[in-house]
């Protein structure tokens, strides 16, 4: 048997109990749930980077709202499909103050987190337009955006950015969008998993071929602000967090309440959609919805047969932490800075001791630190890498699981990770680099 800091009989009879051929190529849920059942059975604590979710308390200006509509019993009203007023009137603000664009109100649409925000995009994107209905990613991405289209049944097609930064994506892009059968294409910015940031310029050859080509553009902003590299956070104040939102009116928009306000477990997210899309109308949809409008399509076709509204008492506490900042009564970055702070330290740990960040640049300046990294060592690929890992009290994914090309990755989140457990951190990644050495 071999000499790991977590006991190698224990984790083999765990992954073998579970099923799972390889923890490498496993699921972020499978990892997760093998690496519960170890830390219970041996008493250790794990460096747990394989779940994207907040590792700080929630915006407690968003509890006492949510506490208070409780209390007055909205739980027993279903809420409007479209969101409540008040709510609306703050998102609309809210993207004014912090990228700078202008929306109506009607656009300003809730969902049950970001998730249900692209789930409903899907359906109703590829039913748009004739010939188009197949997405694009811009990988690397979010696993369970492909598991949402292949649950549909609906096609995709996907590239790794890696190696097309700068004016190199518009040759690219081009190439999967002249084909003619793209509706949409998706990206995160930041990006989940590997932290790159859309320059202006890419940001301009993405909208330009959007427009070309009558492709809707789905931002997906989960991490809005966290480019920690320039202060985001004062509301009506330059800069302002880059979207494509600025340079085409093809777009749809998803924000997240679960990073930047630490509110994930409410599920409330916003979807915001260009006034100009909102209000395009095709006739196509009309096999599908009793509109041929796009956003009563969306609201009342789509947003309606997933769910008879988001939860009433989640959107009283959204509007009050979106009305906070909008204010400037809170700060928008200020607490999740942290993440930031822990992944420099954390980046620094792993390269003295080996490793190399995979995904290291955008484009001519070094990459952000903020809520992942990626991360490989010589001689593995990502899935052996984790394979190994696993025996060492360290959990993570694959990049394989993301789209992206470069197979010798790993993504690790910073959020779960504490402070304290740095020099345990430390102490696993230089055995492990004396075991592989």
């Amino acid at each position: 048997m071999k000499n790991t800091p977590i006991n190698y009989e224990v984790v083999q009879r765990i992954i073998k109990k579970n099923q799972i051929p390889s923890i490498g190529s496993a699921s972020i849920r499978a990892v997760k749930k093998v690496v519960d059942e170890i830390e219970a059975e041996t008493g250790e604590k794990y460096i747990r980077m394989e779940m994207g979710i907040p590792g700080l308390p929630p915006t407690q200006i968003g509890v006492d709202a949510e506490i208070r509509a409780l209390q007055k019993g909205v739980s027993a009203v279903y809420s409007d499909i479209y969101g409540m007023p008040s709510l609306k009137n703050e998102m609309q603000q809210f993207v004014k103050n912090f990228l700078d664009i202008n929306v109506h109100t009607d656009s300003c649409l809730p969902t049950v987190g970001s998730m249900q925000g692209s789930f409903a995009a899907f359906i109703t994107v590829n039913r748009f337009l004739p010939g188009k209905d197949t997405t694009l990613f811009i990988d690397p991405g979010f696993p369970v955006h492909k598991q949402q289209l292949k649950v549909m049944g609906q096609k995709w097609e996907s590239f790794d950015v890696y190696n097309y930064r700068g004016e190199k994506l518009r040759d690219k892009l081009e190439s999967y969008l002249k084909k003619g059968n793209i509706s949409c294409m998706l990206y995160s910015n930041p990006n989940n998993p590997a932290w790159i940031c859309f320059t202006k310029e890419e940001l301009q050859i993405i909208s330009a071929l959007a427009n070309k080509y009558d492709v809707i553009v789905l931002e997906d902003l989960a991490y809005i602000g966290m480019d920690f590299r320039k202060d985001y956070s004062k509301p009506g104040e330059p800069p302002f967090q880059p979207t494509v939102a600025k340079y085409t009116e093809n777009y749809i928009l998803f924000i997240s309440s679960s990073k930047v306000f630490s509110y994930a477990g409410q599920r409330i997210g916003m979807m915001i959609i260009s006034d100009y899309l909102y209000n395009r109308k095709s006739v196509h949809l009309k096999n599908y919805y009793v509109s041929d409008h796009f956003g009563q399509s969306m609201v009342f076709g789509t947003l309606y047969a997933l769910s008879a509204g988001t939860a009433h008492s989640a959107q009283y506490a959204l509007a009050a932490m979106l009305k906070a900042v909008n204010e400037g009564k809170l700060n928008l970055t200020k607490a999740v800075k942290e993440y930031g702070e822990k992944a420099k330290i954390m980046k620094k740990l792993f390269t003295d001791h080996g490793f190399k960040i995979v995904y290291d640049t955008d484009v001519d300046q070094p990459i952000a630190d903020g809520f992942y990294f990626t991360f490989s060592y010589p001689g593995f690929s990502g899935e052996e890498l984790l394979n190994e890992l696993i025996y060492y009290g360290i959990s993570a994914i694959s990049m394989a699981i993301t789209g992206s090309e470069r197979l010798e990755g790993v993504r690790a989140c910073v959020s779960l990770v504490q402070r304290e457990q740095f020099s345990a951190l430390e102490n696993r990644l230089k055995k492990f680099q004396q075991d592989y050495s």
